[in-house]
């Protein structure tokens, strides 16, 4: 659950549901790591069915859009950016941003990043969130709508295990050098693929919220008390129970070996520093955490030291530092609504 996007929602027909069952409602058992990593498992044996689409050069690099299957069904837009040679390359995923009215909040947020990683000997894989794919309708019942949000992290999240297949299956992609980088929400996700995904050896996790809960229920902003007065704190923790699987609270404490950056602005007002302060506490060590002059979608400076660390944990070529500097920024964005 992503609660600067939804936490204005009305779960009612929840509140409705506790109240008659309350009586003989079990006793709670305890959250458990184990249980809820299965929450993500999958055929990794099952055929990607990789479709390309579009095929072009850019850059000095092979630019590929394709689709593949998801295990939680439909087909992942995705586009693929290859260097030129034939390897052993390094291997990055990206995932976006869900900034409303952002003219990238979908693959090509990275686009650019991934071109000049290519040029340093780094293949990338770019996918569409499902929330932003062909065919998405969102539910309008808010109940319903809390659910497919939370569903629609868990494919993500699995989407992005079988995208590490589809690098690994080509063969020209070292299975030691993989990488990930996640903005807001897939800072979200890739919190919960930190703890999920061992294969990854590398987080970027870009101005993320990493306890869905705790934020909820330790805000004093005065629309998130509202809606917690409303709805109710018993409704409330067991609505978060029952979707665990979606709060990346009970992954980051899982995130070694596996190296993270985490990257937060000063002035991204819904995470204050002292909230990002925490987060990056519970993260296991190898880690690292800097904060921007900048709001929720960072800054140049940002985007520098990810490339760089990016190109020291995965070995690669020293990368033009001119050509950072020519990456156009996200733009103002950041001052809408967060996602």
């Amino acid at each position: 659950m992503n609660p600067r996007l939804r936490f204005t929602s009305c779960v009612a027909l929840l509140l409705t549901v506790v109240a008659t069952e309350a009586a003989d409602k079990p006793a709670k058992s305890p959250l458990r790591f184990e249980d809820l990593v299965r929450e993500f498992d999958y055929d990794r044996n099952a055929l990607l069915n990789i479709r390309e689409e579009r095929k072009k050069e850019r850059d000095g690099a092979t630019v590929i859009d394709l689709s593949y299957d998801s295990p939680r069904g439909g087909r992942v837009p995705a586009t693929l950016v290859l260097p030129p040679g034939k390897g052993p390359f390094a291997g990055i995923l990206f995932g976006h941003w869900m900034m409303p009215r952002s003219p990238v909040r979908n693959r090509k947020e990275f686009l650019e990043e991934a071109l000049l990683l290519a040029r340093s000997g780094a293949v990338s894989l770019l996918t569409d969130a499902p929330m932003v794919r062909p065919g998405f309708l969102p539910e309008k019942d808010e109940l319903k709508a809390e659910i497919q949000n939370a569903e629609a992290s868990r494919q993500q999240v699995i989407d992005f295990r079988r995208g590490v297949d589809l690098l690994i299956a080509r063969g020209d992609v070292d299975p030691a050098r993989l990488a990930f980088v996640g903005h807001s929400y897939n800072a979200h996700t890739g919190g919960i693929l930190s703890g999920v995904e061992k294969r990854i050896s590398s987080f970027v996790l870009m101005a993320g919220v990493f306890a869905d809960e705790e934020y909820i229920f330790d805000s004093k902003t005065p629309a998130i008390m509202e809606f917690r007065k409303r709805i109710g704190e018993e409704a409330l923790h067991d609505f978060f129970r029952e979707h665990a699987f979606d709060d990346p609270v009970y992954f980051i404490g899982h995130s070694a070996p596996a190296a993270v950056l985490l990257q937060f602005g000063r002035e991204d007002t819904p995470i204050p520093e002292a909230l990002a302060r925490g987060y990056f506490e519970r993260f296991e060590e190898p880690k690292k955490m800097e904060f921007y002059k900048a709001g929720h979608a960072l800054n140049a400076e940002a985007r520098k030291e990810r490339i760089q660390w990016l190109a020291q944990k995965l070995k690669l070529s020293p990368v033009d530092a001119e050509a950072i500097e020519r990456v156009p920024d996200l733009g103002k964005e950041e001052k809408e609504e967060k996602d």
